[in-house]
């Protein structure tokens, strides 16, 4: 539920920080004065798009803040993605700056815009006021039908196997309609993997064998410089190991006069350990080297034909072996493709599985399409439309993203006529009725709960509307349910009512919001009754409409 509301720099609002409580709550005021305006705020705290035009003219940053009290299913959402705190509320910010820039915060905890909107829709369900005219399109019938019956996980399976066999589909036309070009491709790839695999290239071959070309190119110098060094080291008439060992002995004799000596002494001994295992280290090497120019030929020709396979190829020669596996992986790709009979077989098996799927969702759809006819209709005899049906209409159609039939809402509006298409049959006024019955029937079937109706109930007026008021009132026993309506006599069922008003000064228009105690409302709705003249009698009739 949501408990409060606070809202700064946002279109022409300063700042107002409002309360809310359980029950069914009203919004009024004039035309212009900012009503829709929270609910923009608010849907803006629930991840909806935002730019720079919503920060108010001079100020640098939009802030809206929404805390809400939550329940097991938005408790669960906050652990599992890490937004939980201990106070058991739940803090959502939206930040949006004079350049656009947005930031969300979710407990304090940043968060993003798609997060929001996740958490949004356990929270809050808004009804716009153009939902009657989105419900004259087919999409949007489809979409409140699978929506009332919870088939949307359904739906979206039926979508992404329908996705599957048409690409199956496309790529068998392709094939059947390039199977030439196919052909050539499949040679031409199959040349270029044998010769790339003759050539049995191993992954780092190429480093490894310019390193041994460059060890056996350079042998004989190898050999020279590694005698020079060991003969200097150990085998010469003054050895540099002899005279360290000499020097090592001299100066340990002297220590005894002066301990001073003593690290030289270690040092040297350290020194003498050194190059003792350096002269066995080059004697080895020594034993190993050996000048090889047949091994050193060999070599040679593994480089250059590797070289010039690269070229052929306009690759380096370190990723032929890469190369061979991207060119076999697309050889397999196209022998896969290529093969008609597989592909026909995949396509079959793909609509099968898409068939099993949309089938299901088809039977699931006449059961609820029939439970929520009947609602609507039973709800159509409380708003002056006694007499008429509604009826909804799956006509089957061929094999599509969205199932095997299209949705078609129809309407009766009076006894013994048959159902039409809504779109062709039902006056504006009968829409916003029939719109404002699906709206509520389809809250009662979720667990969302806060409920908005942002004039919902526009098009209707008289006892239509007290019924409407009194529906609103009635869902609003069990959940949280805000309005922005400019009729009274749905105003006047509300447990909570405040007033928008806008206000001039200085240049500047400002729009501020009131919580309308008894008195107050009575000249609020006597206004809406009567317009800019307030009479006794219109104070009078608003009285009864509040007692009503």
């Amino acid at each position: 539920m949501l408990r409060t509301l606070a809202i700064r720099d946002f279109v022409i609002v300063d700042a107002i920080e409002l309360e809310f409580s359980a029950g069914f709550t009203v919004f009024t005021g004039e035309t212009g004065a900012g009503k829709s305006i929270l609910i923009d705020a608010l849907s803006l705290s629930l991840g909806g798009r935002g730019d720079a035009s919503m920060v108010r003219e001079g100020a640098a940053r939009a802030d809206i803040c929404a805390e809400f009290s939550v329940d097991e299913n938005t408790t669960a959402w906050l652990n599992e993605n890490d937004f939980a705190n201990d106070d058991h509320e739940l803090m959502l910010r939206r930040v949006i700056d004079n350049a656009g820039r947005s930031k969300a915060y979710i407990n304090g905890i940043p968060a993003t815009a798609g997060q929001l909107r996740e958490l949004g829709e356990l929270l809050v369900d808004i009804h716009g006021q153009h939902a009657h005219q989105s419900l004259l399109k087919s999409e949007a019938q489809r979409a409140l039908l699978d929506m009332q019956g919870g088939l949307q996980t359904q739906a979206q399976e039926a979508g992404k196997l329908f996705k599957v066999w048409r690409n199956l589909v496309k790529q068998r036309e392709e094939f059947e309609r390039d199977s030439k070009n196919v052909m050539l491709e499949r040679e031409r790839l199959e040349w270029q993997v044998k010769e790339l695999d003759k050539l049995q290239i191993q992954a780092g071959e190429w480093e490894s064998i310019t390193h041994e070309h460059s060890r056996l190119a350079h042998a004989a110098s190898l050999l020279e410089g590694a005698q020079e060094a060991a003969d200097l080291i150990s085998e010469a008439d003054h050895p540099m190991l002899s005279q360290l060992s000499s020097l090592h002995q001299r100066l340990s004799k002297l220590v005894e006069y002066d301990v001073a000596l003593q690290p030289v002494v270690d040092a040297l001994d350290s020194a003498r350990i050194n190059l003792q295992e350096t002269s066995y280290t080059l004697n080895d090497y020594l034993n190993r080297i050996e000048l090889d120019p047949a091994r050193l030929r060999t070599v040679e020709a593994r480089l250059e034909i590797m070289h010039a396979t690269a070229r052929r190829f306009h690759v380096a020669p370190e990723s032929l072996h890469l190369e061979l596996a991207i060119l076999s992986e697309q050889l397999q790709q196209l022998a896969d493709a290529s093969d008609i009979d597989a592909l026909k077989t995949q396509e079959k098996n793909a609509y099968a599985a898409y068939e099993q799927v949309a089938q299901k969702l088809s039977k699931a759809r006449h059961k609820v399409a029939k439970e929520l006819a009947a609602a609507v209709t039973t709800a159509m005899q409380d708003l002056s439309m006694s007499g008429g049906s509604f009826a909804i209409a799956l006509h089957p159609c061929e094999a599509a993203s969205h199932g095997l039939e299209q949705v078609e809402f129809q309407v009766a509006g009076h006894a013994g006529v048959q159902p039409r298409s809504l779109a062709k049959v039902a006056s504006g006024g009968e829409l916003a009725r029939i719109s404002l019955a699906i709206s509520v029937i389809t809250s009662c079937a979720t667990a969302t709960p806060t409920l908005i109706f942002d004039e919902v109930d526009s098009g209707i007026g008289g006892g239509v509307a007290e019924v409407v008021g009194r529906l609103l009132k009635r869902l609003g026993q069990d959940r949280q349910v805000l309005c922005v309506t400019h009729l009274p006599q749905v105003a006047s069922q509300a447990n909570q009512h405040f007033q928008v008003s806008k206000d001039s000064s200085n240049g500047k228009t400002q729009s501020q919001i009131d919580r309308l105690d008894s008195k107050q409302r009575v000249e609020e709705i006597a206004r809406m009754l009567g317009g800019i003249e307030i009479t006794a009698t219109t104070r009078k009739h608003a009285r009864e409409l509040l007692a009503s």
